[in-house]
């Protein structure tokens, strides 16, 4: 266990979800899907440490890239990429957290995945904790020179770059990035260019928002949909989805039914249309929102989008199914991302419950898969993952918070997903990434193996948070 220490407004979240394409790396959703910067053929995956120590700088925060091959991947084949790196704007300060978000484009369609960055802490001229957003770009080298996203207006932004998503469906603006912050997001539409150029920026403006963001094609047009969070109602037990408040679909107010605090998109019933996935950990309040032990809800992608009035699906650890037993303070739905695990053509949904008991250790973590279906309701055939899982790594142990992040991508090429699982608070929140091979139907344990902070040179007692904090600034770690 340890403590979190924040920035001097609140704390950062890091979020990792991603999308996983069958083809070249094109979406990542809160954080850096697996994505091939170097043009190999391998994914590369993205473990960000948002609270490490740089240069005697605390929680400067670092990024570690493992590029993949044939055996996977390794903590010999890395490189560690902070504000100190040659290229990378800014330099390195106290507590800035480089890293607390992460996704993955082409966004320059060149061929090679780039990364964007958050540092949502860094201050800058337009004051304290107003944060830095940056491009890494990939190149036959790996990532190199990077440049920075800009808000569109001074004094706007604080906390930009909390959450960061990227999605590249074609040329122009078909190809973009979204930024969240506590007081704005921001909407970057293509084309970019390596030399730091963008076609548009369109900014909506929120007060207290939770600055989770997400992209994905509801419609299946070719252009993406924007997903956001409004600030954090009392009544709720999450915060309004707002489809498009940059442009476009949903009311002021968000979507009518359900809310939550983060979102994947992916086709989940393989009807072409990208569905949307909220992840509402968070239980009943003052009435009637939420449920016991955290949820997720699903909304259907159509060719009108998604309405703002739809009924979205509700699954829980009661629906019929779905492994485990809803429990207070489980946390069922802080991380959560789409992926195709047994590739059949459908979105396999993947939850996170980092605060669910394992046995009668308490806030172990689990992480539950939910097969998509073309037709049906959700439930049937879901499995789950912990540390007691066999051949999973270490052991269950009290706060260790496995399930924090959620990941996907096939990092060894032989067709079968990883599952990249992210535990914050192992190791006196450390934090500890866990990789599930892909196997003949769906990721194993067999084979497993994990990456702990001191294995690229994070020697400090506490707090790198490799993988990443997710949730935690709100849910509390």
């Amino acid at each position: 266990m340890g403590t979190w220490r924040p920035a001097t407004a609140v704390a950062a979240a890091a979020l990792i979800a991603g999308t996983l394409l069958p083809a070249a790396p094109a979406a990542a959703v809160h954080a850096a899907a697996p994505g091939d910067f170097n043009g190999d053929g391998y994914r590369d995956a993205v473990l960000p440490a948002p609270g490490a120590n740089v240069a005697g700088k605390d929680a400067a925060g670092a990024v570690v890239v493992l590029y993949g091959s044939p055996s996977g991947l390794s903590a010999s084949r890395r490189k560690t990429i902070t504000q100190n790196t040659f290229g990378v704007p800014g330099s390195v300060e106290p507590y800035d957290r480089f890293g607390a978000s992460t996704a993955t484009a082409d966004l320059n369609r060149d061929g090679y995945a780039d990364l964007v960055v958050g540092s949502p802490y860094e201050d800058t001229a337009y004051g304290v904790n107003s944060g830095v957003v940056m491009v890494l770009w990939g190149g036959r080298d790996g990532l190199g020179r990077g440049t920075v996203l800009p808000p569109p207006a001074a004094g706007a932004n604080q906390d930009y770059g909390l959450d960061v998503a990227a999605i590249s469906l074609g040329a122009g603006a078909r190809t973009q990035v979204l930024v969240g912050g506590t007081r704005v997001t921001v909407a970057f539409k293509g084309p970019f260019s390596r030399t730091g150029t963008f076609g548009s920026a369109v900014q909506s403006a929120e007060t207290d928002a939770v600055g989770s963001v997400a992209l994905g094609d509801l419609n299946r047009n070719g252009v993406p949909d924007q997903v956001a969070f409004a600030g954090h109602h009392a009544e709720l037990s999450g915060s309004r989805v707002r489809v498009n408040t940059t442009g476009g679909q949903s009311s002021p107010d968000g979507l009518e039914n359900g809310n939550g605090l983060i979102a994947a998109t992916g086709d989940v019933n393989g009807d072409g249309y990208a569905d949307l996935v909220v992840g509402d950990p968070q239980e009943k309040t003052h009435c009637c929102d939420g449920q016991l032990g955290g949820r997720i809800l699903v909304w259907r992608g159509s060719a009108q989008g998604i309405a703002t009035n739809a009924q979205p699906e509700e699954i829980t650890q009661r629906t019929e199914g779905v492994p485990g037993s809803s429990e207070r303070g489980d946390t069922f739905g802080a991380g959560v991302t789409v992926a195709d695990l047994d590739r059949d053509g459908l979105g396999d949904i993947v939850v996170g419950a980092p605060n669910e008991a394992v046995g009668s250790v308490r806030r172990a973590g689990t992480v539950t898969v939910i097969p998509g279906r073309a037709s049906g309701e959700l439930g049937a055939g879901s499995y789950s993952f912990h540390q007691e899982t066999p051949g999973v790594p270490s052991i269950s142990e009290h706060r260790d918070c496995f399930g924090t992040t959620v990941s996907a991508g096939d990092v060894n090429r032989d067709g079968r997903p990883e599952l990249l699982v992210g535990a914050a608070c192992e190791n006196h929140y450390n934090g500890a990434v866990f990789v599930l091979p892909g196997g003949t139907s769906r990721p194993t344990g067999k084979g497993s193996y994990a990456f702990t902070a001191n294995m690229f040179g994070f020697t400090q007692s506490n707090s790198a948070l490799l993988g990443g904090n997710g949730l935690w600034w709100i849910l509390g770690g």
